[in-house]
């Protein structure tokens, strides 16, 4: 006797599938936006950048959890010839939970 879709078991449910970047791995990827959607991202940033040292970047498909140490350095590169081209570049170091050894 075959089971007909009424007898079958459902599916269990799909646990979050996102994949979690973390220390030890590379990663990188890029993404072409129109103006608004990077200013909203850019935002998003600035405000998880201004309430703590961690903050999450995460798509469907990923996560990037990061707890950043300072002081953070922003780079601003104007390339004016030809094309004219602004680049904005923010670096977070990553933060150490390392305590200096105790002096006796």
């Amino acid at each position: 006797m075959s089971e007909t879709d009424d007898d079958a078991e459902p599916e269990p449910e799909p646990e979050d599938e996102r994949t979690t970047i973390r220390t030890g791995r590379e990663f990188e990827q890029e993404y072409r936006l129109d103006a608004s959607e990077a200013g909203a991202f850019l935002v998003a940033l600035g405000e998880q950048l201004q309430e703590g040292d961690e903050l999450t970047i995460a798509t469907d498909e990923w996560e990037l959890p990061f707890a950043f140490g300072e002081p953070v350095q922003l780079e601003l590169d104007f390339d004016g010839v030809g094309d004219p081209e602004l680049e904005i570049e923010l670096e977070l170091p990553g933060r150490t939970d390392e305590q200096a050894p105790d002096i006796e």
